[in-house]
């Protein structure tokens, strides 16, 4: 069975609501065959990424960059994970109030230093969620899982 692994740092109701989407999506009726593992971007450790077939990401851009949270993550995982997952498939979020520049520059540099193949767009939200944003993330989710189904 394939596993998805979708670390989240998810400080915020509007976080959260892109989380649930996307949770939402990835588990979907007739996906089948994969697995999804919820971790807390502080939580994640390399044995998860190792574990995992594909990942997807969230985060708030705080003060122009990726969450604390989720650049941590990232500093525990990279050598570790940096041979064994090279052409992993992701994908990810990032929601802010008015701009999520910094954030995505920072999320692609790193992904592209992982050399992760990112298999679908990224969903970027700023301000209060609407609609369209949560059927973006739902959608981000099923394509992730869908694309690891055998």
């Amino acid at each position: 069975m394939a596993t998805l692994l979708i670390v989240h740092h998810t400080p915020s109701p509007n976080c959260q609501a892109l989380f649930e989407a996307v949770v939402s999506g990835a588990t979907a009726d007739g996906i089948e065959g994969v697995r999804v593992v919820r971790r807390a971007a502080l939580e994640a450790t390399a044995s998860d990424v190792l574990a995992a077939d594909g990942c997807l990401l969230g985060t708030p851009a705080n003060l122009g960059y990726m969450s604390g949270a989720l650049k941590h993550f990232f500093d525990q995982v990279y050598y570790p994970c940096l041979d064994a997952t090279r052409g992993r498939p992701f994908g990810y979020y990032v929601h802010g109030g008015n701009d999520v520049t910094g954030a995505v520059r920072a999320m692609e540099s790193i992904t592209t230093g992982l050399g992760w193949r990112r298999a679908a767009e990224a969903v970027t939200v700023t301000g209060e969620p609407g609609k369209a944003d949560i059927e973006a993330c739902w959608e981000l989710g099923a394509t992730l899982a869908s694309g690891l189904m055998d």
